[in-house]
């Protein structure tokens, strides 16, 4: 090993920017790093620079048609119906100029993290940048054109022969990803996000368990609205370590999204700043638990980007790199001064959430039963079915 862990960050890539009023900002990315640049948590020789994905390594999980109405699009040169086709050029995924090579820099971004934990070069790798989990293989969804960890996934069995785990944090269900491998035995996918009664994309039931070989291989656990700290992490926990023992993976690949959170708007849940700590500090164990500390981490979604986004972003840098007791300061004031004449709000001075953020839950006991029903469905039959591939 050359270095323990790595972030993948490349400030004057293209930006990954639908326009100026989209919720899905590059703005996360910078105020996320200045936090950790102005923290003293970043050094050069942690940095690993992106790169370009190559129209090869895209069609790993997306086809050729359209990877090239995706170019076209980003030049002007698709109507809007044939775009609509595609899932592009509609309020959630607009058009912007070079889309195609904003997507594929996103996408290089996290191959660059796979290529430095599975050649050895770090145990662990983090890109900001990367977390787009509804692509499909044809379709652009919900904020993201070319699903990146997709790609990544594949990408580390095609050239590391890797059995991936893959972990799902975000608020919305990691729809693309899990059903780019709902028939593989070497990948696993576990998502906990909010049940898709009431939120995007509407699946991620306990039902949806894997098809042919890879049956037991998709894990979900929707969780109720409302949902707090405690029940989320009871489920979070449980359901990595057992996933974990029974898929026996070389690496584990966690999407971080932080739009559980109580301030995120477009979500129900009711998670702290707490729990964006406690998530990757159980990744990271887990990872030396069962697969020799190998572990790759993307952002993800999460729309709060100045209260939320870039304490719970940092917190996974600082998990990776063991720099935990950087909780203990204040968020640095030259770094609230500079983003906070931009922000609409207040920026944290705190790694602590407020006291009494939101009053208490009326239906606490019913969603947390609730949520451990889900649980208990979700893990039954990986307690009761022998391993995928045995």
């Amino acid at each position: 090993m050359t270095m323990n862990h790595a972030l993948v960050y490349s400030p004057d890539m293209p930006q990954y920017k639908f326009n100026d009023d989209h919720p899905f900002s590059p703005l996360r990315q910078q105020i996320t790093f200045d936090l950790l640049l102005e923290m003293g948590a970043i050094s050069d020789d942690k940095l690993v620079p992106s790169r370009m994905a190559t129209d090869e390594e895209i069609m790993l999980v997306h086809d050729q048609h359209y990877l090239e109405a995706v170019k076209a699009a980003g030049k002007g040169e698709l109507s809007i119906g044939v775009a609509n086709n595609y899932g592009l050029g509609t309020e959630d995924t607009p058009i912007f100029d070079h889309m195609h090579e904003a997507s594929a820099t996103l996408v290089g971004g996290t191959l660059q993290a796979v290529e430095t934990v599975l050649s050895g070069k770090a145990s662990h790798a983090f890109h900001l940048g990367g977390g787009l989990h509804h692509g499909f293989q044809g379709k652009a969804s919900g904020f993201c054109v070319y699903n990146d960890s997709a790609i990544a996934i594949e990408y580390a069995r095609k050239h590391f022969g890797a059995r991936v785990l893959y972990v799902d944090t975000d608020a919305h269900h990691g729809d693309g990803v899990q059903f780019s491998f709902y028939e593989e035995p070497d990948v696993c996918t576990l998502s906990i996000h909010e049940t898709g009664r009431y939120l995007f994309p509407g699946t991620g039931s306990v039902g949806e368990k894997g098809a042919g070989q890879g049956y037991g291989t998709s894990i979900n656990i929707p969780v109720d609205a409302f949902t707090e700290d405690d029940s989320f992490l009871h489920c979070y926990e449980t359901a990595l370590r057992e996933a974990a023992e029974f898929f026996k993976p070389d690496v584990i690949f966690t999407l971080n999204g932080a739009d559980a959170h109580y301030f995120d708007p477009l979500t129900h849940l009711s998670l702290s700043i707490e729990a964006y700590k406690a998530i990757p500090a159980i990744a990271h164990q887990v990872a030396h638990d069962y697969c020799e500390g190998r572990w790759i981490a993307v952002g993800g979604g999460g729309y709060d980007m100045w209260r939320v986004v870039p304490r719970a972003w940092a917190a996974i840098w600082l998990e990776m790199s063991e720099q935990t007791q950087l909780y203990e300061q204040n968020c640095p004031e030259k770094w609230r001064s500079r983003w906070g004449a931009s922000a609409p709000i207040e920026l944290p001075t705190k790694w602590q959430d407020p006291e009494h953020m939101y009053a208490p839950i009326p239906r606490r006991p019913e969603i947390e039963e609730k949520n451990t029903r889900s649980l208990e469905k979700a893990l039954f039959h990986i307690r009761n079915e022998k391993r995928p591939g045995v």
